[in-house]
């Protein structure tokens, strides 16, 4: 089932919305789902984001890890030490 969502406004804005849309080849509509898809999909992620941002404060490392080469050389010195 589908409803119908009425967003005012202003004249200067729908044109630029207008103008977006032309130049996506899609309807004003279409476009507005677009958007409204991607501006969901962006919450979503940004809660993911601080959740992640989260782990990696409370851990005390550095992320993203280092060089294999450099992972390997600190565990063979701590293996030595």
């Amino acid at each position: 089932m589908s409803a119908k969502v009425q967003i005012v406004v202003d004249e200067a804005e729908l044109a630029r919305f207008r103008a977006a849309a032309d130049q996506a080849g899609m309807t004003l509509s279409e476009w507005a789902r677009h958007a409204l898809r991607l501006a969901e999909r962006d919450t979503a992620t940004r809660g993911s984001q601080q959740e992640i941002d989260a782990i990696h404060a409370a851990s005390g490392y550095e992320f993203p890890a280092p060089d294999v080469d450099k992972m390997i050389a600190e565990i063979d010195g701590g293996a030595l030490a």
